[in-house]
């Protein structure tokens, strides 16, 4: 079998090596139960949804999901993953997209079989039906995963979200995702708002509740022109939605394209399979591997699975 442990594994795939530097802006308002994050992927968003043989429906609804997690993510406090999976009986089986602390992203939807793309429904619930949606914080190995489940409830992503974090999480979250096709390419972003405990030494604001609704209405005036201006600043463009409550913005977070497969690890999956079923596997004296997330295939050759048990 292949032998080659993943830190030596040079054989990676050929994707985009793009970094958007300022792609997280997170902030928070002074003395008030609010912190944010607004996301901006620019050529990134074209650089994954690109790369699946999409539907325009589906790769709008993969570019708000890109920018959901990367938003989540970024409020990590510990190395690991924040994920979405939905899950459901529409035409989109299954969504899937995660981010790590660090803003490596990656995205894949599924279609289900007798899906005709010519008369896909516009709409996120239409697309994904009945079902489930499920976040997922991963912290590595040594770690137990923690996941929240609830049925999928929502028009909208958004709603969908909004929904999970009010019923799984007792948590106040107000959230605007984007994502348009332009002539350059795909373009996508979010606005989040969380409502957060006293905590850390911070004195909250008696009208803290007044507060948390003002911000949540100033947010709800971005406009999908304003998030997808690229000579417009995020620092400026948060000041301008909420300079008026004492905005105080963090510092910009980098995003990246971040599928974490490799040769070595889908051959270790292989080495699972007994020497029958890699010869049944064989097409030309070659299997072929997919990664759903990046999609890009991966050749072993009968001679390289030689050593595979019997």
């Amino acid at each position: 079998m292949i032998h080659t442990p993943p830190f030596l594994d040079t054989n990676r795939p050929d994707v985009p090596h793009t970094v958007i530097a300022g792609g997280i802006v997170p902030f928070h308002l002074e003395k008030s139960p609010v912190r944010g994050r607004l996301v901006r992927l620019g050529s990134l968003a074209d650089d994954i949804l690109s790369r699946h043989d999409n539907p325009d429906v589906v790769s709008l609804l993969g570019g708000e999901a890109l920018s959901l997690v990367a938003a989540m993510a970024s409020a990590l406090k510990f190395q690991g993953s924040f994920s979405l999976q939905i899950k459901g009986d529409g035409p989109v089986s299954m969504l899937l997209a995660d981010a790590t602390d660090t803003g490596d992203l990656r995205f894949f939807a599924r279609l289900s079989e007798d899906t005709n793309k010519a008369t896909l429904p516009q709409s996120a619930k239409e697309l994904l039906g009945n079902g489930y949606f499920a976040f997922t914080i991963d912290q590595g190995p040594e770690m137990d995963r923690h996941q929240g489940v609830v049925e999928i409830t929502g028009e909208t992503l958004s709603e969908m979200a909004v929904h999970y974090f009010k019923t799984s999480e007792q948590h106040d979250c107000w959230i605007k995702l984007f994502c348009q096709k332009t002539s350059t390419g795909w373009q996508a972003g979010a606005l989040v708002l969380e409502r957060i405990a006293n905590e850390g030494g911070i004195n909250l604001l008696d009208d803290s509740e007044d507060t948390w609704q003002t911000a949540c209405t100033f947010a709800g005036t971005l406009q999908e022109k304003e998030i997808f201006d690229e000579n417009l600043e995020s620092n400026i463009l948060i000041q301008r939605l909420f300079g008026s409550l004492d905005v105080i913005p963090g510092a910009p977070r980098a995003l990246a394209f971040g599928c974490r497969c490799s040769r070595a690890k889908l051959a270790s999956v292989l080495e699972r399979f007994s020497s029958d079923d890699i010869d049944h596997m064989l097409e030309e004296d070659t299997i072929t591997m997919n990664c759903e997330f990046c999609n890009v295939g991966f050749h072993f050759t009968r001679d390289e699975l030689k050593d595979t048990a019997e």
